[in-house]
């Protein structure tokens, strides 16, 4: 009987947090929250917290991982530790790493952001969604704009981390009970990737990497104490700790045991770098998606050594959730491109980064969950010139050692990366043929050029003043008219660029 009182209480005390819920968005509160927004979390899921030693009304905090698309459940024990609840793949993701600058620019954001009742949406045309709080404090200070970023169902993302709607109605679920339970907010951790030694030495020289160490701040805070760090600002920075940070002390104490790991992360960065690993960007044609969700790149889980990844969660399971309508298919058949960054900033591209399996399902031209045949994968990538007319391409990069080209200088203009690599997957200007040749380690002269002398050395050095005023005039020209197709009627709780 008490058991049964409980239960009815629990229901009842969801029915009216969801009614309030209601109320903070546009319309929904006409006919009252969703059906779907009161709906129990599923028992498996109640039955894996039970064996943590959780209960469906403990504290959260959420977590998600960009290049990795990831996004992780903490609940918080009476020790006032958190531990990790269960790991969900994300189902689609749009921009490019790095955080979100202006409305309208696809990039999904990185910070850390407060997740109140108020942000929860019950009613969402995207099945259940929260919105995760877009700009905060930080954010502002950077003049990033933006609105209505969200967390929600559908497989559909502008801006947003779109999950299946079987997932986000889990998620929904457990935060709901947790609201129910006394939390009155949560926090939301968004990272480009797992702050790992080995991504902080792969992405050391990209143009977002003072950004991402004062977000591996954080990230060390809570790894290293499983404590939901307080966030405070500190000009144009986050600052993280106890309650000196949240006081908005720009020196806040750390503790030991973070200074411990921080320290320990960095002597294992520079023992990589001494090691030769190379420095790179990563450069999406339009964000990613996690790989259960394309059958054709099963094979992608398998390692090098013949050994099958150990997943966090059941592919097979993702792998027959429906997912709605996808967003621009079309960008996840290649995959990202890897960009070789020389010391001092000059990016260098490399030829045949596509993920194999990627490679293989492009070819093979296949439909899956909606998706339109699969363009096949580019073996070469063009340098931007000094002559319009002239242009350098690589050859197919060997099995053991990518080919590189140098292009134009963009140390000290962040910026300029997106103006140059705007243009690498160019849809209506595809780069012309040139002849084959044994050379992969130096740009390659074309057959036919005028100048062979002049040809060589500007592919061998930075691109002069002209071809990068001319690249950047292309790019600007080019990205004013995808601004205006991709940017449709908003509406008051639905993500940005997105018709309701």
């Amino acid at each position: 009987m008490t058991a049964r009182l409980a239960t009815a209480r629990l229901l009842a005390a969801a029915s009216l947090l969801a009614l309030s819920l209601a109320a903070c968005q546009d319309g929904s509160g006409i006919n009252g929250p969703s059906a779907r927004s009161l709906a129990p979390i599923a028992p498996q899921t109640v039955a894996l917290m039970q064996s943590k030693g959780m209960q469906p009304s403990d504290p959260i905090l959420i977590r998600t991982f960009k290049k990795e698309a990831e996004m992780e459940i903490w609940k918080r024990g009476n020790d006032g530790r958190y531990a990790l609840l269960k790991t969900y793949p994300i189902c689609r993701w749009s921009g490019q790493l790095g955080p979100k600058t202006r409305e309208g620019d696809r990039q999904a954001p990185e910070g850390f952001y407060t997740i109140t009742p108020g942000l929860m949406n019950p009613n969402s045309s995207y099945y259940l969604s929260f919105d995760t709080g877009f700009p905060n404090a930080v954010d502002r200070a950077n003049g990033r704009t933006g609105k209505y970023l969200m967390v929600h169902g559908t497989c559909s993302s502008a801006g947003c981390f779109a999950m299946t709607d079987a997932t986000i109605a889990e998620i929904y679920a457990v935060a709901r009970d947790a609201f129910i339970g006394g939390q009155r907010s949560f926090q939301f951790q968004s990272y480009p990737f797992r702050m790992t030694a080995e991504n902080m030495a792969k992405f050391r020289n990209d143009p977002n990497i003072a950004f991402w160490q004062n977000l591996k701040e954080g990230s060390d805070y809570f790894e290293a104490l499983h404590e939901e760090p307080k966030v405070g600002q500190c000009g144009t920075k986050y600052v993280f700790g106890g309650a000196d940070a949240a006081a908005g002390s720009c020196k806040p104490r750390v503790d030991p045991l973070v200074a411990e790991k921080s320290a320990r992360d960095t002597h294992a960065v520079a023992d990589l770098v001494a090691k030769g690993t190379p420095a790179v960007r990563v450069v999406y044609q339009d964000g990613g998606q996690n790989p259960v969700f394309r059958p054709q790149n099963a094979s992608a889980f398998a390692s090098l050594g013949g050994t099958e990844t150990v997943l966090p969660y059941d592919a097979k399971e993702y792998g027959r959730h429906n997912l709605g309508d996808v967003s621009r298919p079309e960008t996840l058949a290649a995959g990202p491109q890897e960009i070789e960054l020389a010391p001092k900033g000059q990016p260098t591209m490399l030829a045949g980064a596509e993920p194999a399996a990627a490679t293989r399902a492009a070819k093979a031209g296949g439909k899956g969950h909606g998706r339109e045949p699969a363009p096949a994968t580019p073996t070469t990538l063009m340098a931007n010139r000094a002559d319009p007319g002239a242009q350098v391409e690589t050859t197919a990069a060997l099995p053991d050692k990518p080919a590189r080209i140098a292009v134009a200088d963009a140390d000290g203009d962040p910026s300029s990366y997106q103006k140059l690599f705007g243009q690498l997957f160019a849809k209506d200007k595809p780069a012309p043929a040139a002849p084959p040749t044994p050379s992969v380690d130096a740009a390659v002269m074309p057959a036919a050029a005028p100048e062979p002398a002049k040809v060589a050395h500007a592919a061998e050095t930075v691109a002069p003043k002209a071809a990068r005023v001319h690249a950047v005039k292309t790019a600007k020209a080019e990205s004013k008219g995808d601004a205006k197709a991709e940017r449709p009627a908003l509406r008051k709780g639905e993500p940005e660029g997105r018709k309701p």
